[in-house]
């Protein structure tokens, strides 16, 4: 079972940048896409960035586009995600997550379109999440 732990967050003021790291205990060339997904306070959790095992594609929320850049290493061990011109909106738990197969990167897609947040439909490896404040 890959282990993800996520790292990189903390506290910074609107306009600034962090950049997350999500390492991975084994390659994860085998998952067919990884993501980043966020939880704010009393919300569901929502996408915000996917990408394809070898990079052939990326996908990101509308809120994020632009600003964010998801990419992995070439070992595929790392995901990355560069948050530049950070909002107070943008502040939240960050997850990172490996799917299993490409019906869960489908629905990792919808996600980060806007659709609605089903566990239960995801084959995923997740990990525990990295705090990311925004302060105005």
């Amino acid at each position: 079972q890959v282990q993800l732990v996520e790292s990189g967050g903390g506290s910074v003021q609107a306009g600034g940048s962090l950049r997350l790291s999500c390492a991975a205990s084994e390659n994860t060339y085998s998952n067919y896409c990884m993501g980043w997904f966020r939880q704010a306070p009393g919300k569901e959790r929502e996408g915000v960035a996917n990408i394809y095992t070898g990079g052939s594609r990326t996908d990101y929320a509308d809120s994020v586009k632009g600003r964010f850049t998801i990419s992995q290493d070439n070992a595929k061990k790392t995901l990355f995600l560069q948050m530049n011109s950070l909002k107070p909106e943008d502040t939240g738990m960050y997850y990172c997550a490996a799917a299993l197969d490409t019906s869960t990167c489908l629905r990792f897609i919808q996600l980060i379109r806007g659709g609605a947040w089903s566990p239960q439909k995801y084959s995923a490896y997740w990990g525990q999440g990295t705090q990311v404040t925004v302060s105005s």
